[in-house]
């Protein structure tokens, strides 16, 4: 009897983690805009990107991928009444190289154009609605020793693994400093890593942030940016390694050292700054955003962001729930386990 009850143990066991699995391969799904069409113009007008969105199901945590050609389209993150009128001067953020990822870090409509020439009137536009995904019926699983483990990280980051929140000059926030090496100096004493987030903190319609190449960093050339967010506080989500570079792109305020250069590894880093991070933004963080939440999302960004949540530097993904059919065969062996314990 008690290595049958041993046996039924380790069968509870198998099964929660073979729940857990099946969880996983749902709780996030990466939608290609316009599947094999891409993110174009599309022969169809305005109505081809609503059927394409009338047969996906948006919720919270997922993924847009617009795939399209760099200095041909872009992707830029709108409000209702410009994306009505294709209004492309009032954005709340923008992508310009694909493929390019957006996370939906919030619920409701959000809308998406095209801001190159007439692309948005000729239907290179999407809405789309975000809602928050359905939380489980059944009881929660009590394992007896897992948990333990597995909330230490809601605690503290973990020192190698954990993302790091950093809020860009502390207390003073993202502003026009005193000191032309002001943010220099602030980044030189952290370790930035691949998943890390950058917080900016500002006064609205008085600064933004944009993500630029070195070289116009360099030069405060605020012309074409990499992405641009408006709306604080915008998180940038540090998506890939390397130098990436931030500067305020109201008029004068970059040369007067608004401006900060940073380098991301892939691993390493961590240590909070003791700031309190702000309220959740209204979008994605970034690239990645993007956002960009992104306010994004990038966002929004962030963005839903971008960065946005991010620009994506991979060949294009496959579309929507690819990724669950590598967990289904987990999911087989998983189950198999249990079968052979009985015997």
């Amino acid at each position: 009897m008690a290595a049958m009850a041993s046996k039924l143990n380790a069968l509870a066991i198998v099964l929660v983690a073979a729940a857990t699995l099946v969880h996983l391969s749902t709780a996030q799904t990466r939608h290609v805009v316009g599947d094999a069409t891409g993110w174009t113009i599309p022969s169809g007008g305005a109505s081809t990107y609503d059927a394409w969105a009338a047969n996906q199901t948006f919720t919270l945590g997922d993924t847009l991928v617009f795939n399209f050609t760099n200095g041909q389209h872009d992707v830029a993150k709108v409000k209702k009444a410009d994306f009505d009128a294709c209004n492309t001067g009032n954005v709340i953020f923008t992508i310009t190289d694909g493929p390019a990822s957006v996370n939906l870090n919030e619920t409701g409509e959000q809308f998406y154009i095209c801001t190159f020439g007439n692309h948005c009137s000729l239907g290179q536009k999407l809405a789309i609605n975000v809602s928050r995904r359905a939380a489980s019926s059944s009881p929660s699983p009590q394992p007896a020793a897992p948990p333990t483990s597995a909330a230490a990280p809601a605690i503290a980051p973990a020192p190698s693994g954990g993302s790091v929140t950093y809020t860009v000059g502390d207390k003073t926030g993202w502003v026009i400093p005193s000191s032309a090496s002001s943010y220099q100096t602030w980044a030189s004493g952290k370790s930035f890593k691949v998943g890390d987030v950058l917080v900016f903190n500002f006064s609205k319609n008085q600064h933004n942030v944009a993500e630029v190449t070195k070289a116009k960093y360099d030069s405060c050339d605020t012309t074409s940016p990499l992405a641009i967010y408006n709306d604080p506080p915008v998180r940038v989500t540090l998506n890939k390694s390397g130098e990436h570079y931030f500067i305020c792109a109201v008029q004068g305020h970059c040369s007067a050292g608004q401006k900060l250069a940073i380098n991301v590894t892939t691993v390493g880093g961590g240590g909070n700054n003791g700031a309190t991070p702000p309220p959740p933004p209204s979008i994605a963080t970034s690239p990645s955003s993007v956002a960009a939440s992104p306010n994004s999302p990038p966002s929004t960004v962030n963005p839903s962001s971008p960065s946005p949540t991010g620009v994506a530097s991979s060949p294009p993904p496959q579309n929507s729930d690819a990724a669950s059919l590598g967990f289904a065969g987990l999911f087989a062996t998983v189950l198999w386990i249990p079968a052979a314990l009985l015997y």
